[in-house]
Formats: structure tokens, C-alpha cells, sequence
């Protein structure tokens, strides 16, 4: 089995290899004959993906068949080992998971390809240029980072096992997720690439790539609140975002991925921004392959990546010859991307959307900066000095809010010029709620565990958890003003009723309703994330009948108790919740031990509510008494963060969909008979 998956990785790269050399050579030379060479290129790429994917089967066969002559399965797996977490086996280690990239680099080039008849020369350069990225990973996994290696000695009877981190049922979606996002990015890439090598007429191009990077865009946000969601129910440490290296890596793409769905609009709608745009999608691939090559090479330190390797001088090589061809690119052919007009007003969408991107910008730059941090000193001053969370949100929570603002004026704005009229009319009500909501906040104590309320005086993070909180309820009701006027319109002509109007009004212009739906999605993630200024922590050691306060809970230890089965050990605490004077709830935080991997877990568990989360880790034992240490966290508007992004998810897949057809409205009896009867123009026949 070891022998055909390496042969498969082999018979990858040469069909990858062929794909991108013969197609190459194709798209550079203007002749009929070479058509079939091209042709041959693109079957070649479609090859490729089968090559791959037998790789993939023989993998992940081998993980189930507890197949521990093969390096890579000793290491992340092991007899005991649940099904879902053997399959999840493919990614969860450096080999598997680049071979898992390869696999889905290759399908999206499938479909690419099979859908080559929609614009056969844009395709075919697009082509070229997945098949070069599949070829560099592809001799990755053939030369540096080689799955299938046999495990030197005698053979083991049992695997050290998968890391317990990720024997949690979100860590076999979450990889997928977010590497179908990360990988994804390389289509539009290879059509923006594409599309200036061949100086392609008109903007059509842009409207595939738009398509393809919501796709994507749409996969890398399940993939980071994915991550945010395993970090919250599995590390063990009450919180979802910690500004890790990794996650950061993640974050940086999806900000310039946003930044491009935004300004893209100003490039169908009048022509603008084009050498903007193309600089967008280009950045956006380059910062995956950078995330990439953190989480892979061991420069920074981080809980999520993979250990220390020389697979991080492959990447370095990478990215720069990729970034030398963007730049030849461009620099040959930037004349073909003149805007065909200019900025005529700064109170218009087209400002909206240009503050937007500078922002987005910004916040990418901010968090680049400061994940590279350690990287910079250590070369300027010999050692790594670690920029922690503190800076992060110094210097992005004022940006979140500047874009929560943009967030709101943006779709109320008209193009080319606003006037002050249709200001007023348009910000009246809904600034008139966002300022109410404030007043509110301030006068009315809060108990979120805080007794004076939300009083911005008294902390930094108050006063932006009110703005924050402020200007997300401004974004709600522009959206709800925009639905509501739109819907009215309709319903007024259909005779139908509000709701149906508004129906109809989305299914008529998806694209756009579905971004205010996706904007609904993020008023309500930073509603949540408003929640953490209010956060509250607990910890004490707890014997039979020992009680502990947080909030207006009462936690009482009724017992304890230990658990064992074939994959580990568990120590459980057995807590009743009080409140108000009577029980509510029993909660079992727990402490695992995994043989196999020889390593300890937490295993939190929590209490959701609307309000505010009540979040138990069984912190360990005091060795003397034999009781459990629990800490508590009581986390509010938490639910609120996880109810976003599902709304996010919902108004993306909407934006996808296509639009209805125009509403046509039935005349009446009258006057379509008075138009029958009418004469028609001179010249023009019945």
C-alpha cells in the first residue's frame, strides 16, 4: 500500500507537471496545431486530481487499517482511535495535510476545467497557473514532506495516537473548511493572473472571479469561526480568540478577501479600481501561502501549528517567485487596467466602498505586523520579542468600529453623488434607534456582571463595548430600512403583504440583499463580541457539598466521579447550578488522560444562554485532598457570536443564488385595453 500511494504522488506531479509545461507552451505560441496540445494539457490536469485522490483513499485506508509500518499513520493514530478521528487522520498532521491540500487544489482545478467551454482561452491561462501551484505542492509531498515514509524499526503493535486537541467532532470540519477557503483563493488568483497575462478585453473576467472568491470566501469564514468555536469548547481557557499566530494567518486572507468582494463592485458598476482589484486577489493568495508557511516552518510559536521543519525555506522559495510574477505581470501590462472613471464625490458609495478597503487594509496590516513581530526582532536583535493580545485589540478594536460605521452609511449611500436630502431621509431613524439604544445602555443598570451597568467612565473596554454595541444596532436598522423601503414598493404594486414583498425583493437582486444579510451576520458577531468586557472568572478547590459564586449562579459540588474506555481516562466533577434558590442544571467539567499520546486534556463544559454563557474547567487535583480545582467563567452574549456567523452563512449562500426573474405586474382591464386600442408609431407595424 505504501508503494502505490507513493507511485500515485508521482504519477501527480508528472501529469501536473505536463499540465502546466504543455499548456505553457500552448497559450505562448499562436498556433492552430498547438490546440491540441492545450487540450491535452487540460486532461492531463484532470488526471492529476485522480492520481491525487487514490493518494488520499490509500491514506486514510491505511489509518483504518492500523497500517503502523507508515510513518505518518504511527505518529497520528492508533487501534483505539474512533472512525471520524481515523479518517480525520488525512489533515492532521504535516504530510497528511498537504496532501490534503493537494487533493483539493486538484478538484477545484477539476471543476475548472470541465467548465473550460465557458471562455476557452481565460480558462486555458487559468489553467496553466493552477497547475503550477499544484505542481510546487505536489513536489512538496514527493521530496520534503513525504506521507507515505516508512517508519524506521521493528514494526510498532500501536500508534502514539492523534493529538487529543483534536479528537473533537468540529476538528473533522473545521480543516476542510478552512484549507477550501485558503485553497480556494488560488482561482481567482489564476483568473486574475490570467486575465492581465492575456490582457483580457472587458471585465467578464471579473465577474467569474467574483463568483469564485464569494465561494471561497463564504468556506474560510465557516473555517475561522469553526476554529474559534473548537478553541472555545476544547482549549480549556474560556475564551474563542486569542490572537494566535495561526488564527491570525487566517484572518489576514479573509480581510483582503472582503476588502476585494466590496471594491469589486465599483469595478462592474463604473469601471473603477481595476489595478486595485487585481492587487486584491494577488495579496489575498499570497497571505494563504503565508499563513501556510507559519503554521508549517516552526517561526512562531503557536498551539495550532505543526512542528518545526525545513518545509519553510519550499514556501519562502514559493512566494517570491510567485510575487515576481505578479509584478512582471503587472508591470507589462498595467495600461490595460485603466479606470474609465473617477471619484466624483466623497459623500457616494464609491467613497464608502474605497474607506472600506483602506480599512480592511489597515487591520490586515496591523495583524501581519504584529504576527511577524518575533520574527523582525529576532533578525534585528538577536531574540523574539512576542507582541501579545493586548496590542491586537489596542489597535483593532477602534478599526472593527470604523468599519461597523462604514458598514452602516455604505448601502444607504447612492453612486456617483449622495445629497443632503437623501441623507436625512435615509439615517433618520435608524441613527435616531443607535443613539436611543445608547441612552439607554447608560441610564439602565445592566447586570452583566458589572454593578454599576454599562458606564463608559469606568474602563476603556466599556466605552467600546457601548460604541460597539451602538453602532451595531445602526447597521441592523439600515438593513432593516432597506429591506422594508424596497419590500414596500413591491407589496404597494403586487397587492401582496410586507413580508412577501421583501421575499420578493431579495430573490429579485440576491447579490445584494444576501451582503445585507451577511452584514446582519457581523452586527450580530460584534454584539457578541461586546459581551467580553463583562467577562467574570472564578477558581477554587471543591470538596463534597463546597460551593462557589460567580455572577447570580451558585455552583455546589454534589460529587465526583471516574470514567474509563478504550481511547482514555476521564476524571469528572459532578456540579449543581443554583440560582435564585433553586437548582437549574448539573454540569460535568472533565479531565481526560490519553495513554496513547501520553497527554492530558480539559474538556470544559458549558451552559448557553441568550444572555451569557457559564463555562466549568476541571483545572486538576490537589494532590494532598484529592478534590477537584473547577474555574469558572461566565461569558455574556457569547451564543450571539455563533448566531452570526450562521447568518453570515445564510446571506452568502443567498448571494449565490440566482436572481428571480423581473417582477411583472398585471395591468388592469382598462388600460390594457386602452394600450390595445392605441395607434401605434409611424413606421412601426402591428
Amino acid at each position: 500500500m505504501p508503494e502505490l500511494g507513493s507511485f500515485a504522488l508521482v504519477l501527480g506531479l508528472a501529469l501536473s507537471a505536463y499540465s502546466f509545461l504543455a499548456g505553457l507552451i500552448a497559450l505562448t505560441r499562436d498556433e492552430s496545431r498547438l490546440q491540441a496540445l492545450r487540450e491535452t494539457a487540460r486532461r492531463a490536469g484532470i488526471a492529476s486530481f485522480g492520481a491525487v485522490l487514490l493518494a488520499a483513499a490509500i491514506l486514510v485506508l491505511s489509518a483504518f487499517e492500523n497500517n503502523f509500518s507508515i510513518a505518518y499513520i504511527f505518529h497520528h493514530s492508533n487501534r483505539d482511535l474512533p472512525a471520524a478521528y481515523k479518517f480525520a487522520t488525512l489533515w492532521s498532521g504535516q504530510e497528511g495535510s498537504l496532501l490534503f491540500w493537494a487533493l483539493l487544489l486538484s478538484g477545484y482545478g477539476l471543476v475548472l476545467r470541465l467548465r473550460h467551454r465557458t471562455d476557452e482561452a481565460l480558462f486555458a491561462h487559468a489553467s496553466v497557473v493552477i497547475a503550477a501551484v499544484q505542481t510546487f505542492f505536489l513536489l512538496l509531498l514527493n521530496f520534503a514532506a513525504r506521507p507515505f515514509a516508512l517508519q524506521p524499526g521493528p514494526l510498532s503493535a500501536d500508534g502514539s495516537g492523534l493529538n487529543p486537541l483534536l479528537q473533537y467532532p468540529e476538528m473533522v470540519i473545521h480543516p476542510p473548511m478552512l484549507y477550501l477557503g485558503y485553497i480556494g483563493f488560488t482561482v481567482p488568483f489564476a483568473f486574475a493572473l490570467g486575465a492581465l497575462a492575456m490582457k483580457y478585453p472587458g471585465d467578464r473576467w471579473i465577474h467569474i472571479t467574483r463568483r469564485w472568491t464569494m465561494v471561497t470566501w463564504g468556506f474560510l469564514t465557516c473555517g475561522i469561526f469553526l476554529g474559534a468555536h473548537w478553541a472555545y469548547y476544547v482549549l480549556g481557557w474560556g475564551g474563542y480568540w486569542g490572537w494566535d499566530p495561526v488564527e491570525n494567518a487566517s484572518l489576514m486572507p479573509w480581510l483582503t478577501g472582503t476588502a476585494f468582494l466590496h471594491s469589486v463592485m465599483m469595478q462592474e458598476k463604473r469601471g473603477m479600481l481595476k489595478t486595485w482589484n487585481v492587487w486584491l486577489i494577488f495579496s489575498t493568495f499570497l497571505l494563504s501561502i503565508l499563513g501556510t508557511f507559519l503554521t508549517r516552518s516552526g517561526v512562531v510559536n503557536s498551539v495550532h501549528a505543526f512542528a518545526q521543519s525545513s518545509i519553510g525555506d519550499w514556501f519562502v522559495i514559493f512566494l517570491g517567485v510567485t510575487l515576481l510574477a505578479c509584478i512582471y505581470f503587472y508591470l507589462k501590462n498595467h495600461g490595460h487596467l485603466r479606470s474609465e472613471h473617477r471619484l466624483e464625490s466623497l459623500v457616494s458609495r464609491e467613497s464608502s466602498f474605497l474607506f472600506n478597503n483602506l480599512v480592511f487594509l489597515v487591520a490586515c496590516f496591523t495583524v501581519l505586523w504584529g504576527t511577524l513581530f518575533p520574527v523582525l526582532s529576532d533578525w534585528v536583535e538577536g531574540h523574539k520579542v512576542t507582541v501579545g493580545p493586548p496590542f491586537f485589540n489596542k489597535v483593532n478594536i477602534p478599526i472593527a468600529l470604523c468599519l461597523l460605521l462604514l458598514t452602516a452609511v455604505g448601502p444607504l449611500l447612492a453612486w456617483r453623488k449622495t445629497s443632503l436630502g437623501s441623507l436625512k431621509r435615509n439615517f433618520a431613524w435608524p441613527m435616531l434607534g443607535a443613539l436611543t439604544t445608547g441612552v439607554f445602555l447608560l441610564l439602565t443598570p445592566v447586570s452583566w456582571g458589572s454593578p454599576f451597568g454599562m458606564r463608559p467612565w469606568n474602563s476603556t473596554s466599556y466605552f467600546y463595548s457601548l460604541m460597539t454595541i451602538v453602532l451595531s444596532v445602526l447597521v441592523g436598522l439600515t438593513v432593516i430600512s432597506e429591506f422594508l423601503r424596497g419590500g414596500r414598493v413591491i407589496a404597494r404594486k403586487t397587492g401582496s403583504s410586507l413580508a412577501r414583498g421583501m421575499l420578493q425583493l431579495a430573490r429579485r437582486n440576491t447579490r445584494r440583499y444576501g451582503g445585507y444579510i451577511v452584514h446582519l451576520g457581523v452586527m450580530l458577531i460584534m454584539i457578541g463580541f461586546a459581551g467580553s468586557a463583562f467577562n467574570q472568572d472564578e477558581e477554587k478547590e471543591m470538596g463534597f457539598g463546597d460551593q462557589l459564586a460567580i455572577g447570580s449562579y451558585t455552583l455546589v459540588c454534589r460529587s465526583y466521579t471516574q470514567e474509563e474506555n478504550p481511547n482514555y481516562s476521564s476524571d469528572i466533577a459532578i456540579i449543581d447550578l443554583w440560582r435564585g434558590g433553586r437548582q437549574i442544571d448539573t454540569l460535568y467539567p472533565e479531565s481526560r488522560f490519553y495513554p496513547a499520546a501520553q497527554q492530558q486534556q480539559h474538556v470544559p463544559t458549558v451552559r448557553s444562554t441568550l444572555k451569557e454563557d457559564l463555562y466549568l474547567v476541571y483545572e486538576g487535583q490537589n494532590q494532598d485532598t484529592g478534590h477537584p480545582i473547577i474555574k469558572a467563567h461566565l461569558n455574556p452574549l457569547v451564543s450571539w457570536i455563533w448566531i452570526g456567523v450562521l447568518t453570515m452563512i445564510a446571506g452568502t449562500i443567498l448571494a449565490l443564488v440566482p436572481n428571480s426573474a423581473p417582477l411583472r405586474v398585471p395591468l388592469p382591464a382598462r388600460v390594457a385595453a386602452e394600450v390595445t386600442a392605441r395607434p401605434a408609431p409611424v413606421g412601426v407595424a402591428h
